[in-house]
């Protein structure tokens, strides 16, 4: 990194494909009193992102015209209300936008440290898909130890993440995954019941290995014709979370399954969430995940790392669907 003004950063030229993220040259940020500023080694490619590149998912308010999610790099300068972290420091952040570029600032209370043993491009993968699995799963979705928990998309970055987290409380994970080659990764990362959705229903699958019962939590990042598939394997008083539709947002479902089961369908975003939130969230991953990442327990599964000048071969290989685990941009 350099003591210019200017930085190298991926932005997105118009709403379009992969094509559409260009390399420009932006204004290095300035960090308030309260930010940090952060010069990333590397950064996170997540779905957002590629909504975001489509024209469908615009940054909230005052966030970064600029995609990323969540980078990790090295503290270059602190805002004078800044307490907790220091010139030189490594760390991980959630940003609401801005990651695809050699520098982003980010609210003190959005950022960690990176974890003992992890190195950049594995930091970098931690932050949006811990921050959305804590908050979904464990407290939207209150999954607690010897429940019954189903993950659709299991080789996601979210859900290689909720995998890992639901089986290190002692839940009972069943996942959802396109191909035999994914339902492998999954059985590695502990999933006790791996469904290809092609070959098998998971309807029926849920309810035959949980002896009728169904799951108690869910989480859902299809919608479409998955919601009232989920309401049909839920247990008596289960959770579904919804965090995205990849398969739309409307569809005809049977409420009747919500009011006899007595169901809770909730959802959330995270991106435009008050800073404060998202600094407790940040406070519950160290003291509660962090120690798992630490000693081993945990890992974020990496698919492949490309240069932040070859974005658009990230976005390429997360809509192509066959990545197992996080994309990530080595900013370097």
């Amino acid at each position: 990194m350099t003591n210019s003004k200017k930085m190298t950063a991926v932005e997105i030229t118009e709403p379009g494909g992969p094509k559409a993220l260009s390399v420009c040259k932006r204004d290095k940020p300035q960090p308030s009193s309260h930010e940090i500023l952060i010069a990333v080694r590397a950064a996170g490619v997540n779905r957002p992102d590629v909504l975001q590149r489509m024209g469908v998912y615009p940054p909230p308010k005052g966030a970064s015209d600029l995609p990323g999610l969540e980078v990790a790099g090295i503290v270059e300068a602190v805002g004078d209300d800044v307490t907790r972290f220091r010139v030189g420091d490594s760390v991980c952040a959630l940003t609401a936008g801005g990651g695809y570029a050699q520098y982003v600032s980010v609210d003190e209370g959005s950022v960690l440290p990176v974890p003992a043993g992890l190195t950049m491009t594995q930091a970098a993968a931690l932050p949006e898909t811990f921050f959305t699995v804590w908050h979904n799963v464990f407290e939207r979705g209150g999954l607690r130890k010897g429940e019954v928990f189903l993950v659709h998309g299991g080789t996601s970055g979210i859900g290689t993440t909720a995998i890992q987290l639901a089986k290190a409380i002692g839940a009972i994970v069943i996942t959802t995954v396109g191909s035999v080659e994914k339902a492998e990764a999954c059985k590695k990362l502990g999933a006790d019941h791996v469904i290809v959705y092609r070959d098998e229903d998971f309807v029926s699958v849920v309810k035959q290995v949980t002896d009728g019962r169904g799951a108690d939590v869910i989480l859902d990042m299809v919608g479409g014709g998955y919601i009232n598939r989920n309401y049909s394997c839920a247990a008596m008083d289960g959770r579904i979370v919804q965090i995205a539709f990849l398969s739309g947002a409307k569809t005809e479902a049977d409420f009747s399954k919500l009011m006899m089961k007595r169901l809770t369908h909730t959802g959330s975003t995270l991106r435009a969430r008050p800073l404060e939130v998202k600094a407790l969230l940040a406070k519950q991953l160290e003291e509660h995940v962090w120690p798992l990442i630490e000693n081993g327990q945990i890992a974020p599964v990496m698919d492949m790392i490309f240069p932040l000048a070859e974005a658009w071969r990230a976005h390429d290989r997360m809509e192509e669907g066959s990545h197992i685990g996080k994309i990530v941009l080595d900013v370097t």
